[in-house]
């Protein structure tokens, strides 16, 4: 099964103009997508016509007739894209009818009427093709021709163009300028929406024709983005889900308050804002656990005292320095235990001294609780 590599160059072609009999250089330019697409076509249907060719053969394998098929596929599908105009036009009833226009449809189609021809009769009435033994042999052989550099994707891509241009009538998928002098051309094709480009952002190696960059540069995985949740950050496109749930500031959480009441969610750098504009309400959580048996009207009295205590003291904003349920907790049980569960609000310069006290001794608590810990682990390391 080895065969030569097939060499293919781009050589512009040329025509003669009937009415003048010059000379005229066309366009070589294409889609490169498609006529790839196309190419990986025709290595499914060869294999696919040479396995359903000699099934049940004990005399022939896939590989035996592969050579001989490759030069019945080429020629069938290079008559079939010859003719395909009139057959489309005038016998299919023009651009009006059902069948699909697009290149690749019109190709696959072809090819899947060459494979369906190689068919043998024990393929045909054995149940062989609706097996998965046949995809399996299928796959097999494709993978041993690839294996063995039979037909290369140079030669299958040339053949590709050819049948490209032959079958894309209304020219969506190719050039068909053609000009009068090689200079003229080279001058086309540097501006040439089908000329082939590489992405330039790092890491993308992408190639693909200039008409397609707006398509490609929208999904680029490489492309560096603004962060799709607003923040400053910008990201490459297939980093930016890692991004948005991790170390994003605008990435949305919980409240720290949620596991008492508060359903709010709010994007992490605005969590301080939050927990200070809604202070009232977390209070009110808070004591709703630590008075279950209050009133909804007296645990509001008591969000009011302590809303004064704290306004009205030098500790001002004590209480809404908290950013967590335990630290907040821990501030309003020790308020509560120095003035009393119940506690009516008169406030004097020695109730705000007190108040000064309690919030330094809260948070002394708090600094000690912390370094006492740190030293235990300290001494168990």
């Amino acid at each position: 099964m080895d065969l030569p590599t097939t060499t293919v160059e781009h050589v512009p072609e040329t025509i003669e103009d009937e009415q003048k009999g010059s000379p005229l250089f066309k366009c070589y330019l294409h889609d490169t997508e498609i006529v790839h697409k196309i190419a990986q076509v025709f290595i499914l249907g060869l294999a696919t016509a040479c396995v359903d060719n000699t099934t049940g053969d004990m005399f022939r394998s896939p590989a035996s007739v592969a050579v001989d098929t490759r030069k019945e596929l080429v020629d069938y599908l290079t008559q079939r894209s010859g003719n395909f105009v009139t057959e489309f036009i005038i016998l299919e009833g023009g651009p009006e009818a059902e069948e699909s226009d697009h290149p690749f449809d019109i190709i696959s189609d072809f090819v899947d009427d060459f494979s369906n021809s190689k068919r043998n009769l024990f393929s045909r009435v054995s149940g062989w093709l609706l097996s998965e033994k046949r995809e399996d042999k299928v796959d097999d052989f494709i993978q041993e021709m690839e294996i063995n550099g039979f037909w290369l994707l140079d030669g299958r891509e040339a053949i590709a163009q050819t049948l490209l241009k032959n079958v894309d009538f209304k020219n969506a998928f190719h050039c068909n300028m053609k000009f009068n002098s090689s200079e003229e051309l080279d001058a086309h094709i540097h501006h040439c929406s089908f000329r082939s480009m590489t992405c330039i952002n790092e890491g993308c190696n992408a190639r693909f024709c200039a008409r397609h960059l707006d398509k490609h540069d929208s999904v680029c995985p490489f492309k560096i983005i603004q962060c799709e949740q607003k923040c400053s950050d910008r990201i490459i496109r297939h980093e930016m889900d890692r991004h948005c749930i991790t170390v994003c500031p605008m990435k949305l959480v919980n409240c720290p308050f949620y596991a008492v009441g508060c359903q709010s969610t709010i994007p992490y750098c605005m969590i301080e804002q939050h927990c200070s504009d809604t202070l009232s309400s977390h209070l009110l959580y808070i004591l709703q656990g630590i008075h279950k048996e209050a009133s909804m009207e007296d645990l509001k009295r008591r969000v009011e005292q302590l809303g004064q205590l704290s306004f009205k003291a030098a500790s001002s904003g004590q209480l809404a320095e908290a950013r967590d349920l335990r630290s907040l907790t821990s501030k309003v049980k020790y308020i509560e235990a120095k003035w009393g569960p119940a506690f009516e609000v008169h406030i004097t310069n020695k109730d705000i001294e007190e108040n000064v006290e309690i919030s330094n001794t809260a948070n002394g608590l708090d600094e000690a609780h912390i370094k006492n810990k740190d030293n235990q682990e300290i001494m168990e390391m």
